[in-house]
């Protein structure tokens, strides 16, 4: 089976629900804490052993600042681990513009030209982690080169899968699973209608055929939900499977609260801040 060395990163979404800061900033610049959210994304996809990272963007979005070399500046604060200076070290970086808001479907035809075999997929707003290493020794996440050695073993389509309340499964796109194949899915369901609790949470590995279902599954047919009916069509032909992301954290930047909860999640959550940040919030809610 052919390696996975391509990502795609789909972060051209305007981010309407973070405004008035992504009216000024990509919602993908805005930290953890001190690390920018699409670091930690670009470290996770270098970590799943790809070779390209594609940046799927929209017109008024730009990300140089971000991308670029800042290992001149290490010097200042020599003790930080040193990819946060220079992320993209080691692997290819392009940029591609999906012209209109289109959703995932079409944003990912827009890199599909510079694409070679299996590609991983990463939605640029949902953070998944299973470490909180310091700054000082970081690690990246390892869902992405999960969800990789997943599709190597199932070699299909593979879907990552994470746990959510009853009162959230109305936000996402809901499976039903038998073993590790993915039987049905349900788009935004009521508690009613979910066939599970496993929510698809922006991670997904497709094989290089991706590409011609997405041109049968077209935008002017399906608009947003493209990417679901292309889904749907795996799911018909018992070859979409599904990996649940245990001890893992799902953080979105969406929306201000969202992202509030990550901000302390993750804090309480990091050894070198946890300690005194427990500290001070327990004295805040003893007030």
């Amino acid at each position: 089976m052919d390696k996975v060395r391509d990502a795609l990163l789909v972060a051209a979404g305007i981010g309407t629900r973070m405004f008035p800061v992504s009216a000024s900033v990509p919602k993908e610049s805005l930290p953890l804490l001190d690390v920018p959210l699409l670091t930690h994304l670009i470290l996770e996809a270098k970590h799943a052993g790809v070779e390209r990272l594609h940046i799927i963007t929209s017109p008024s979005k730009s990300f140089d600042v971000l991308l670029d070399d800042r290992r001149h500046l290490h010097a200042h604060r020599p003790h930080l681990d040193a990819d946060f200076f220079h992320a993209t070290a080691g692997v290819e970086v392009l940029i591609h513009v999906q012209k209109e808001p289109k959703g995932v479907g079409n944003a990912m035809e827009a890199a599909f030209h510079a694409v070679d075999g299996p590609f991983l997929v990463m939605l640029g707003d949902n953070l998944l982690m299973d470490e909180h290493a310091s700054t000082e020794a970081y690690t990246p996440s390892n869902v992405s080169r999960r969800l990789v050695d997943a599709y190597h073993r199932f070699s299909q389509p593979t879907v990552g899968l994470m746990e959510v309340d009853a009162a959230s499964v109305h936000h996402y796109g809901i499976v039903g699973m038998e073993g590790d194949r993915i039987v049905s899915m349900v788009e935004k369901p009521t508690i009613e209608r979910a066939p599970s609790r496993l929510a698809m949470c922006g991670r997904y590995v497709f094989p290089v055929e991706m590409k011609e279902l997405l041109q049968t599954c077209t935008y002017e047919q399906y608009g947003d939900l493209q990417s679901i009916e292309a889904l749907s069509r795996y799911i018909a032909s018992d070859r979409l499977h599904g990996l649940v992301l245990d001890e893992t954290q799902w953080y979105d930047s969406g929306a201000p609260l969202m992202w509030l909860k990550a901000q302390v999640d993750h804090a309480l959550r990091r050894p070198d801040v946890q300690d005194e940040f427990l500290m001070w919030l327990t004295n805040r809610l003893g007030r």
